[in-house]
Parts: structure tokens; C-alpha cells; sequence
């Protein structure tokens, strides 16, 4: 894939842009958007749940001020859901008309473009906008091997090849974001194709600038100890480890409680913002309840 031109300045221009649209990058991620839109790659991120790989698609789209299509991945996706498809109603349509009238009609007739159906990635390589969209290919590991396989030829070559209709390349290349929650292995010939990158759990500090930017009418202090709760708790024999979306649920449940020290015993009640099964409910509860109660004797 080759960009009809690059899309940001540098790393910083990246940075900058997100910024504005109250996203805020590492400059790992950064450098992974600066260069696989600079090189025309699809970008593969890959992370724990909730640590904003989906939300950075979506932003990549707000401020490069184009069409975001979204592609979500599941178990049994085939095809017909996400390449092409044909409107066999329509075709079925036709077949009657045709008898009607006593015309003849061959099985070329009914495979045309008046049939066909573009899915999400049809889509985009038949785009015809001045700039191209972005497509996000979500939660890839959902879908079974053999949909990573029907990819490759567009991964590669920005392309789809309809058997009946031959094959449709983008005029301009979209702007690829597949994610991962990493359930399982990718396969190589996926990956060869991508430029990668990993992304972890922010930093304390970042933490409280993310949660600070997305939930303002929470105060500092509450900020600045439900970031460090959370960050803790991800070191907990946790089935699900609360990542940055639910840190964000989190102090927006505790601000909505009117919660302002985490000392309060009715915080207590907002803690399935961050637990999502009873197991993590139970221990979460309890390393919390060893939280508040060690602030309480400090």
C-alpha cells in the first residue's frame, strides 16, 4: 500500500492533533500512527482490554476529518459479512421479471455490479472520497483463523477480488486500524502485513491526565486515588484487570455518588465500574476495603 500523501507532519503533529481532540497518546502510539499512515501499513495494535485501542481508531478518524468504517469482529465471521455480498432478493426479483417478459436471462446477468452489496471493506476500496477513511478492523482475535486468511489479499494490496466481477482496487488506500485483545495468537502472514504495536497500561501520571481529560467534574484528589486503586488492582489475581475505560467508568460513577476522598464507605458501591465478574467483585472489595481503611488510619 502506497499513501496518496502523508497524512501528519511528524510524531509531534500526531501528538498535537490528538491532543486536541481530547486523546491523549504515548509517543510509542505516536510513532506507530505517524509511520504506518506515512508508509500506507495497516497499523495492528494490540493490548489489554480497555486500554484505548478502539478509541484511538475513532479519534484517528475525527482528526484526520474522515468516514470511520467499523468492522467488529466475531466468532463465525465470514465473507459475506465483511468483503461483498449479493442481493439475492433482487436477483430473484430480476429471474421473475425476466420469465415474465419470456426473455432469456444467463447466470452473468444476475452477478453484476447492479447486485452486489459492499460490506465494510468493499467499502472503502471502492471509496471514492477525495481523502480515504479509516477502517477498523475491532477485535480481530474474535473471528476464527480462516477469516485472517480472507484479509490477506487487502491487508497486502488494498484490494478485493469478486470472482464474477474480478478484482476492485482502492483508488485511495484506506487507513487500516485492526485491534487485539491478544485471546489468541495472530497468524504470521497477518502480521508481516501490519506495521505493530503493543499498548500497555499508562503510567500513574498519565492515568490521571487521561481520567482528568475525560472526566472533568471529577476533583484531583479523588482522580489521583481511585488511578493509584486502579493500578494496584491490576496486580490482583484478577480474571479481568480494570484497564483505562474502566477507570474512566469508575471515577464518573464515583463523581455521579458525589464521592470525593475515597474514604467514604458509599464508594463502596460503584466498584462493578472496575469488576466484572463476582469473583473480581469479591476481590477487588476486599483489596479496596485494605485501601480505604489504610488513607482512613494515614
Amino acid at each position: 500500500m502506497t499513501p496518496a500523501r502523508s497524512l501528519f507532519a511528524d510524531v509531534a503533529d500526531v501528538t498535537r492533533r490528538f491532543d486536541a481532540a481530547d486523546h491523549l497518546l504515548d509517543t510509542g502510539t505516536a510513532a506507530a500512527i505517524h509511520l504506518a499512515t506515512a508508509l500506507g501499513r495497516p497499523l495492528l495494535l494490540e493490548g489489554e482490554p480497555g486500554v484505548g485501542k478502539t478509541s484511538a481508531a475513532k479519534t484517528l478518524a475525527a482528526v484526520l476529518d474522515v468516514p470511520l468504517v467499523r468492522l467488529q469482529c466475531y466468532e463465525g465471521l465470514a465473507a459475506n459479512e465483511a468483503l461483498y455480498d449479493w442481493n439475492y432478493q433482487r436477483q430473484l426479483l430480476s429471474i421473475r421479471l425476466a420469465e415474465a417478459r419470456g426473455d432469456q436471462i444467463t447466470e452473468s446477468d444476475l452477478f453484476t455490479d447492479e447486485f452486489l452489496v459492499e460490506r465494510p471493506i468493499l467499502r472503502c476500496v471502492r471509496y471514492r472520497g477525495e481523502r480515504p477513511p479509516v477502517l477498523l478492523i475491532d477485535e480481530i482475535d474474535r473471528a476464527d483463523d480462516e477469516f485472517e486468511a480472507l484479509l490477506l489479499e487487502f491487508l497486502g494490496e488494498s484490494s478485493v477480488t469478486v470472482p464474477e466481477l474480478g478484482t476492485f482496487a482502492a483508488q485511495h488506500p484506506p487507513v487500516v486500524v485492526l485491534t487485539s485483545n491478544r485471546s489468541r495468537d495472530l497468524h504470521d502472514a497477518l502480521r508481516r502485513r501490519c506495521m505493530y504495536h503493543w499498548i500497555d497500561y499508562p503510567s500513574p501520571h498519565r492515568a490521571v491526565a487521561i481520567v482528568r481529560r475525560t472526566v472533568p467534574g471529577a476533583g484531583a484528589a479523588l482522580i489521583e486515588q481511585a488511578t493509584t486503586f486502579v493500578g494496584r488492582a491490576r496486580d490482583l489475581d484478577l480474571d479481568k484487570p480494570p484497564g483505562v475505560a474502566e477507570t474512566i467508568d469508575w471515577v464518573a460513577a464515583l463523581a455521579v455518588l458525589g464521592v470525593g476522598d475515597l474514604v467514604r464507605d458509599d464508594a463502596v458501591v460503584s466498584l462493578g465500574a472496575l469488576a466484572k465478574t463476582p469473583d473480581d467483585r469479591n476481590t477487588i472489595g476486599l483489596a479496596f476495603g485494605e485501601f480505604t481503611a489504610g488513607r482512613a488510619a494515614g
